[in-house]
This record gives C-alpha cells, structure tokens and sequence, in this order.
C-alpha cells in the first residue's frame, strides 16, 4: 500500500509535517519502536511508529533519522500523546533525509494503525486478491462486456493502489488505468519500450526493473496467446518460439513500481493481469481480420494489373469499413515496409505487418481504436499498407496529404531499434496520395522504390517518402534514350564484357547484393556462396567501375543503371 492510502484514511489520525513530494511510497510493513538506534529490526520498506522516547534533546534527531533513511524505511510516524508537539530538531531533520514524516493524533493508538497496515499489506490482501481475481474471470466471458484493458487496469489501482499502462512496442499508450495520468509522457513511454525490447532481445526475463526520469517501473511482457505457447525466447522451453517473431508486435504493461522485492502471490497476479490483457489483444487482431482481407484483395488486383473498374468498386466495398463514419470518398496512400533478419530463416512480413498497424496510427492518440481506419496485408518480408486519406478540399491537389516518411518514424526508432538490435533491420517506403484506382498500382512501385533507397542508408530503421524519388526514379522516362545508353554502359559493360569472359555472374551479383539491401549474409545464402566468394565478386565489381557499393550514392547509380538497362 502506499503512504498516500494512509493519510487518506480519516480513522488513523495522521497529519503530514513533511515529505509530499513522498507518498507514493510503498509501505511494505510496520514497526513500533523507541530504541536510539533499531537498524537491526528494520528491513527496508515499513512504517515506523515512535513515541520519541529515544529524544533526549535536539542533537539526537539526526542520528536517528539518519539510520532509519539508511534502512530503507518508508515513512516516520511519531505519538504525540507523551511530548506534545513533534519537535522543529526532527522534522527539520526529515526533510533533510527526504523522510516522510507524520504526527499522530494523541487519541489513536498505535495499535490501530498497526493493525491497519498489517490488514492491508500481509499476505497481500488475500480477501482482495480473491476479489480481483474473480472479476478477471468475468472479464473472460466471451462478448465485449470484459471492458477492455482499462478495466484491468482499474482494478490493479482500486485493489492494489497501483498505477499501470499498457503500452505498444512502439512506445504508443494503449490504456492507462484511472489515476496514472493516461497522457504519460511519450518520452517515458518511448524509453520504457525501448527498454523493455533491449531486455527482451538479450533473454531477461521478465518482469523487467528500469529507471527512467528518476521512477522506477516494472515491466511485464504481454505475449499474444494466439502467437505461440511457453517463454518467447527459453530455448527448449514446450512450444517456445524464435523471440524475433514476436518481440516487436507483443503489448507490455509498465507498473510504477519495483516488482523486485514482490511476494510471489503478486507477480503471480500481475501474470495473470497479462494473460487476460492478452485475450483482449487476440479480440482486436481478430478484429482487423476484416480489413486486412480487404487490403489483401484490393492490392492483389493492383499487383495482377486488374483493370481500374475493378479495382475502384472494391475500393468502394472498402472505403465504409475503412472510413467509418466519414461519408467522404478518400484519397489513398501506400505504405511499404520490410523486416530482415540476419539469416533469412525468419519470416518478416507478419513482423512488418503488426508494426505497420501499430505505426501508422496517429502517434498523438491514445488506444487501440485508431488502428481500425488502417488496412495492411503482408507477402514473405514485406508489409503493404492501403491507407485511407479523408478527401482534401478543391483547392488542394493532396500532394501534401497524409503521411510523410521523415516524420513518420521519428517518435519509434529508438525503442524499434532495440528490439532489432544488431541482427535486424526495418526499411519503410511511402507513396504520394492518390486519388483513383487508376494511381494505385504507380503508389505501390513508388513505395516499394522508396523503400529500396530506405535501405541502401545506414541505420536499422530507415525510411524514404516518394520526395526523395523525384530527382530519379520518377523522371528515368524523361530521360534521353542516349544519355540513358551512354550512363547504364558507363556501369555495367565493364561487368558484362568480364562475365562474357571469365563467366564470373558479376550483373547477377550485382543485382542481388542491392536487392539484400548490402547484406553480406542474406546476398550469399540467396546466391548459394561463401561470403568470402561474395566479397571477392563485389570486389571485383568495385574495380572494374571505380565504385564503392558501401557508398549510398553509388549504390542508387547502380540501382538507376539496372532499372535503365
């Protein structure tokens, strides 16, 4: 319980002298005690009662105080009832230790604030873990009554004072509980999911202690049931799964606390809070089944180049559900993003497909409901997003509508970098708006090509919005037929000329090395070589034309030389 609970409680007769800035302390015990120096009764955490009979004069306050600071000890409570007034000598002494401090009324004993506290806190109030318990298991019934996670969250602050949010593992609030500042800061929340996601890579296990901004969280994974059974990540633990596949799509619950020191009853409880955020996950996944369906179908007929009626009256079956509401024909924008992990075992599309609908919300709203009006379908990798526009005004063309990619990942890249750590990556391309069917299957390849220029940067998590592609991709059709000879020769016939003689498959190398985005590892496990006879071939490539592929800008040269050619 915390010392904010007992100073509310009208029966215990306490007054604060010091320490506000303190009462969310925990109390994790109590003890009455009027030795000079008790530190061998005091194992950190309690409240302690005195009725200062250790105070011979003004120069004992410090001593004692500073042993009971030393301790650990939550709180100081001192009787009234003998000397009076507490003394100036002790609460000055308190403040300076940033010891709460309270007086307690001379008509209360200390017995009845004992027994208070130990009521509360032993045996983490096992009537009240029943009470919980069991309205978790009717938060399980099937159909929508359960709530939600705020429900949940409510409970842990009404039963057991504590304060959580459910966050994504992007750093976007999902819910917060009543009484825990739902506008959590997004810097607190984007550290917090980058902490959790570095602990999760190196096979912590969870619940996970971190600091941040000078409080202390607990954070407890929140794994999909519908994604696997066992410990993401335990190798050999029944069902357990790559944690790669899971670690950047999984919720996780931030309690302003220090699980550390819990019982086992509360970490157990804490679990099963998880278990049935959980459920409430799989509920909305299972919602966007719909939506991406639509997406799926919509983006197959622009793939397989249906014609534009076609494509426009599924577009027309989409908008409703896509736009609830709205009543407005939308512009569209496609989004494409990759996942790759090193080895290539991995398959990062699903990966790309959850962090799509996780990014693509607005980063200023709060909950899972914004991600309904988002649409995204996934193939192997790769991740492609439909993206509704509400319809601009007349007198805008939209080309500056919706999503732009040099801001889209701004506020994620931290915590996603940390749960791709040194073995993945995640490369985002965005498409101008489109007004038509007719536009869409030009958005996909303009996404798809600003995804590529994405991944030639450094960096784990790149993106590149159609902008960039302007001064290139855009205008290779404006380009003279001769200059457009003259510069793909320039590259590649010293390649080819020494393929013909040496058959060496330099052009093959070439294309599949920028196609892995510069992966050494992905380029010669597709390739079927040694990444020693890969490096010789890139070599070679990079004497022939003068070149260096570690560049960006000769990498686009040659991506531009193989697109002309």
């Amino acid at each position: 319980m915390r010392l904010r609970a007992l100073l509310d409680t009208d029966a215990l007769g306490l007054r604060l002298l010091g320490g506000e800035d303190e009462l969310d302390r925990t109390v994790r015990g109590v003890m009455t005690t009027d030795l000079r120096d008790p530190s061998r009764y005091l194992s950190g955490g309690e409240l302690v009662l005195t009725g200062l009979a250790w105070r011979r004069d003004a120069t004992d306050s410090e001593p004692f105080v500073r042993i009971l600071a030393s301790a650990g000890v939550t709180a100081l409570a001192a009787g009234e009832a003998e000397l009076g007034p507490i003394p100036e000598d002790l609460v000055a002494a308190c403040a300076r230790h940033r010891l709460p401090l309270f007086a307690v009324n001379e008509s209360v004993a200390f017995a009845t604030i004992t027994e208070h506290v130990v009521r509360q806190v032993s045996g983490e109030r096992a009537g009240d873990l029943a009470a919980v318990v069991d309205r978790h298991r009717r938060m399980m019934t099937s159909g929508p009554a359960g709530g939600g996670p705020d429900v949940v969250l409510d409970l842990l602050g009404s039963d057991l004072d504590l304060r959580a949010w459910v966050l994504s593992p992007a750093g976007r609030l999902i819910a917060g509980s009543p009484g825990a500042e739902p506008g959590l800061p997004s810097a607190v929340c984007a550290a917090l999911a980058g902490e959790h996601l570095a602990a999760v890579r190196t096979g912590r296990r969870g619940p996970y202690r971190v600091a941040v901004g000078g409080t202390t969280y607990s954070l407890f994974p929140i794994r999909s049931s519908g994604r696997g059974a066992g410990t993401a990540g335990a190798p050999g633990a029944p069902g357990s799964r790559d944690v790669r596949e899971t670690v950047l799509s999984d919720w996780l619950l931030a309690v302003e606390a220090d699980a550390g020191d819990w019982p086992a009853e509360r970490l157990d409880l804490l679990e099963g809070v998880t278990q049935l955020i959980s459920v409430e996950r799989d509920r909305r996944d299972a919602a966007r089944t719909v939506r991406r369906r639509l997406a799926q179908e919509v983006l197959e007929l622009v793939q397989t180049g249906a014609a534009p009626g076609e494509i426009a009256a599924r577009l027309r079956v989409a908008a409703p559900v896509l736009l609830p509401g709205l009543g407005a024909a939308p512009h569209w924008q496609v989004v494409v993003a990759r996942v790759e992990w090193d080895g290539g075992e991995i398959e990062g599309g699903p990966v790309a497909q959850a962090l799509l609908e996780e990014i693509l919300v607005d980063p200023l709203s709060s909950g899972p409901e914004p991600s309904d009006r988002i649409a995204v379908a996934h193939t192997g990798d790769e991740a492609i997003a439909l993206v509704p526009l509400p319809a601009v005004s007349s007198e805008h063309d939209g080309s500056e509508a919706g999503l732009h990619a040099d801001t889209l990942l701004a506020a994620v890249r931290d915590p996603l970098a940390a749960g791709l750590d040194d073995d993945g990556r995640l490369t985002l391309g965005v498409s101008a708006s489109v007004h038509s069917a007719e536009g869409l299957r030009g958005a996909l390849e303009e996404a798809r090509h600003a995804r590529r220029v994405a991944a030639a940067r450094a960096g784990r998590v790149c993106a590149a919005g159609h902008q960039e592609l302007a001064s290139h991709v855009l205008l290779l059709p404006f380009v003279p037929d001769d200059v457009r000879r003259a510069f793909t020769a320039r590259l590649l016939d010293p390649l080819r000329d020494y393929d013909r003689r040496h058959r060496a498959e330099l052009i093959p190398t070439l294309e599949a090395f920028l196609d892995c985005d510069g992966s050494w590892t992905r380029c010669a496990a597709r390739l079927h070589l040694h990444v020693n006879t890969l490096r010789y071939r890139v070599g070679r490539i990079e004497q022939l034309t003068s070149r260096d592929l570690s560049r960006l800008e000769d990498k686009l040269d040659f991506f531009l030389a193989l697109r002309m050619s």
